[in-house]
């Protein structure tokens, strides 16, 4: 376990926080057509003994509210007292999006898209660029908390870049989420410009947008705690209460038909290949058709979203049954893909036309 050759005492935003110390200081971004200033709260925890910094992140998306809550909840507790080394605290980077209720900014843009950013850039690039700058070169390791899309909700899951980074390996595995998945680094990503730099952030997914999804946040709350004990940062967290399912390959199943979906199993849930996993309709009462597995897997996303057209992602599956791929096999549940039909399991690639939405 390395940790970076950080100076005793941090300098962030013209502030100067010993060690030792607490502060809380904001990040101006920009602001608002109005005039209104937006800034971003970062706090800092810091002890008096050397060791790691640990970033934890929430709000990259600000229709995420999971995160921002798993966050608040450890602000608001007094939980964030490291034994040695030093926490950073975001609870919501992306401020315009909380605001509006939306993934994005006002401008359209992904910040989780835009790293390292452009102090000259759009929105999303000045705030990629804005945390590169005061926040990364303080930082160690992470954990980047993050939720499924509108009406598409997410297993409690750990993303990384499994099998390559033996930190990374064991940062996973510490976090003990019940779904840990294989998850190529994304260019523009804040994972991807983390690993440039030489720090470790793992992604946590649970749940769907603008909805608390309360068991999925007390596993943020213990998988957080056994994160910093392993680092050293913390006393012995609570241990799983069963071993994790480790996902190397990930793929999705997509709806042959436009019309009204059912789906017959729930989040966890183990699907064979070939078991009927939910059926599509059409209004009228005309058609009926039965969806099959191409897979067998877990179910580790799954969308509610009654209307479907052809071609739209209704369950990601996570599975077992096969190696490691450099390959991410995960477009996004928020973008209409351009493939008409489910794209066979073989099938590692992404659609090139299709923006990726996942961190």
């Amino acid at each position: 376990m390395t940790s970076s050759a950080t100076p005793a005492d941090f300098h962030l935003n013209g502030l100067t926080i010993k060690p030792g110390e607490q502060a809380t200081t904001r990040l101006v971004i920009s602001k608002l057509p109005s005039g209104t200033v937006i800034d971003v709260p970062v706090n800092v925890y810091r002890s008096t003994e050397p060791g790691p910094t640990v970033l934890l992140m929430a709000g990259m998306h600000g229709d995420e509210v999971n995160g921002v809550e798993t966050i608040r909840r450890l602000i608001r507790r007094e939980l964030l007292r490291p034994l040695r080394g030093s926490i950073i605290a975001i609870p919501l980077l992306n401020i315009y999006g909380f605001l509006n209720f939306s993934r994005e900014v006002p401008d359209g843009k992904d910040v989780n898209r835009s790293f390292p950013g452009n102090p000259r850039g759009s929105l999303a690039s000045r705030v990629a660029h804005r945390f590169m700058r005061e926040i990364m070169p303080l930082v160690d390791y992470g954990i980047d908390f993050h939720t499924g899309g509108a009406a598409r909700s997410n297993a409690p899951q750990v993303r990384c870049l499994l099998g390559e980074d033996a930190e990374t390996d064991a940062l996973a595995a510490a976090f003990g989420a019940p779904f840990t998945l294989h998850s190529g680094l994304r260019p523009g990503s804040l994972r991807e410009a983390a690993m440039r730099e030489g720090r470790r952030i793992i992604v946590y997914e649970t749940g769907e947008s603008l909805r608390f999804d309360e068991a999925g946040i007390e596993l943020a709350l213990a998988g957080t705690f056994r994160v910093l004990h392993h680092l050293g940062m913390a006393p012995p967290a609570a241990p799983v209460a069963r071993p994790g399912i480790i996902c190397p390959r990930h793929t999705w199943l997509r709806a042959k038909f436009a019309g009204l979906f059912r789906a017959d199993v729930q989040l966890g849930d183990y699907l064979e290949k070939g078991q009927v996993f939910g059926t599509i309709t059409d209004p009228y009462g005309q058609m009926s058709v039965k969806l099959e597995s191409m897979v067998s897997g877990y179910v580790v996303g799954l969308n509610h979203m009654p209307v479907v057209n052809q071609g739209d992602a209704l369950l990601h599956i996570g599975r077992t049954d096969a190696a490691f791929s450099r390959v991410d096999l995960s477009p996004p549940f928020e973008e209409k893909p351009s493939r008409p039909t489910e794209p066979e399991p073989e099938d590692d690639e992404p659609d090139a036309n299709e923006q990726p939405a996942q961190v």
